[in-house]
């Protein structure tokens, strides 16, 4: 079910009326039974696998806290049975289809085919979740849960169930057992970040997507000026569509009295690429980081190089998570790259712009403006459909530059939508709307907006203009959001 469906429309309000009229003690099953119901609504049957490792992890969670003689044989279990599932849905036909063409080139007899397999909405989510249960047990931080309908709605909380924030059993397993008290200021809170994500997706990401889809879809054809467009579009739209799923999401929940980890922070005000994935995706960085990076640059932490190359490791991985494909591979190591050069480099860029007297706002402006620039060349590889694609775009953008550059946004609006998919007329009222989404972070960064925020005016004159906007610019075709791919 898509959270910018009719669907959503009946559904959550019915879960939200009945989760606060029924008592404490049941609650907790009404979401669940609610969840199951939000999941099958995609593939019925595929809810079959998460209560299949859902069961497998809710028992051997016993005999990691229990330790002893099998207590990494339970872990190294629970990981293969985790990331087995993973491996077959997800990865299986991109090794395979690696090694045949391995197989080709050394004249090898390989006749394994592809599996005809449709990948669960979510599985990364929903594995990486379970994993960090499951580490956090073996780890002794966390004790083994026993209600097993408890672990299942950690597993399965409809609000993050497809998309994340990606919670570590800490900070939401207590949530879910609790009994809420219901908290009108909660709910308006949860309801105006529900409200903002839902502008991001349906006034910036869907209207942007045309645009992005058009050119993509053309891009051995298009000249440069179109790719360029369409890349810098592309990058407004991932941030629109998964920041504002995440809005959604961390709404909803408030509004049953669950507090989810925030998982945006301004990413594309932040000065480095380090900071900017300390702001992006903030649930998947920091599992990252504590279940990889840590671990690996512990190991031979008085190495300078080692920790380089834990760094590397770490995003290559971030990358595979996000896709099966040699682009994704590249796009991991692309920021791998770019965070271990920064380090590298950084006290000689300090005196550099020190001896230039490049300081303050306009070294701060500098590092934001560039740092947005080298995320919105490896999204190159996030978007394109595989990696021949990805370095397609990247060639003609480096070689296709004609007299005629830009001429989209000179000519008609005819001629705009012939040659981007959408009008000129639509075109700036996009981007009226992202100079205001980035506007707001702004002064929300800068903590104006709670100071602002508290007159009555301002909030009710924010809301009726914020809805107006909503209904005159969105689209409202249920698009799926760009993440329910992982």
């Amino acid at each position: 079910m898509l959270f910018n469906s009719l669907s959503f429309l009946v559904f959550f309000p019915l879960v939200f009326f009945l989760y606060w009229a029924l008592p404490g003690k049941m609650r907790p099953v009404l979401l669940l039974l609610a969840s199951c119901y939000f999941y099958m609504a995609f593939v019925p049957y595929y809810i079959l696998i998460l209560f299949f490792l859902i069961t497998v992890d809710y028992f051997l969670a016993f005999g990691l806290e229990r330790g002893g003689a099998y207590k990494k044989v339970y872990l190294y279990v629970s990981i293969l049975s985790n990331v087995g599932m993973l491996f077959v849905f997800k990865y299986f036909n991109f090794f395979n289809d690696n090694i045949a063409a391995l197989a080709q080139v050394l004249h090898w007899n390989y006749s394994l085919g592809a599996l005809s397999l449709i990948l669960p909405l979510g599985l990364s989510f929903h594995i990486f979740q379970s994993l960090a249960y499951i580490i956090e047990v073996y780890k002794g931080r966390y004790k083994a849960e026993r209600n097993y309908l408890t672990y299942a709605l950690y597993v399965m909380f409809f609000p993050q169930l497809v998309a994340g924030p990606i919670e570590r059993p800490a900070q939401l397993i207590p949530q879910l057992k609790a009994i809420q008290q219901f908290n009108y200021t909660q709910v308006i809170s949860g309801l105006r970040l529900m409200a903002w994500g839902f502008f991001k997706k349906i006034v910036i990401a869907n209207n942007l997507a045309i645009l992005v889809n058009f050119v993509y879809a053309r891009s051995g054809t298009a000249d440069a000026s179109m790719l360029l467009i369409a890349v810098f579009a592309f990058s407004i739209q991932l941030y629109a569509d998964f920041s504002g799923y995440s809005d959604i999401a961390v709404g909803s929940a408030r509004m049953f009295g669950v507090e989810l980890v925030q998982n945006f922070k301004q990413p594309y005000f932040s000065r480095s690429v380090a900071e900017f994935w300390r702001r992006w995706h903030i649930s998947l960085s920091s599992w990252f980081r504590d279940y990889v990076y840590l671990p690996l640059a512990w190991k031979y932490s008085t190495h300078l190089g080692w920790l380089y190359a834990a760094i590397i490791v770490t995003f290559v991985l971030t990358g595979v998570w996000h896709g099966a494909g040699w682009n994704y591979v590249l796009m991991g190591l692309i920021f791998g790259l770019y965070i271990s050069i920064g380090l590298w480099t950084k006290e000689r860029r300090d005196s550099f712009a020190h001896k230039i007297g490049l300081l303050g706002a306009s070294r701060a402006f500098l590092q934001i403006g560039t740092t947005f620039i080298l995320a919105t060349f490896a999204w190159i590889f996030f978007r394109a459909a595989n990696l021949s694609e990805a370095l397609t775009i990247i060639y003609r953008l480096g070689t296709q530059w004609g007299s005629d550059a830009f001429h989209f946004l000179r000519c008609s609006d005819y001629c705009s939508f012939y040659m981007l998919g959408i009008g000129r007329k639509a075109l700036v009222l996009i981007f009226i709307s992202t100079v205001f989404l980035f506007f707001v972070e702004y002064i929300e960064q800068s903590g104006w907006l709670p100071k602002i925020w508290k007159y009555r005016a301002v909030r009710w004159t924010g809301y009726y203009a914020l809805l107006m906007w909503m209904l005159l610019v969105g689209y409202f075709a249920p698009t799926a959001f760009i993440y329910f791919q992982f």
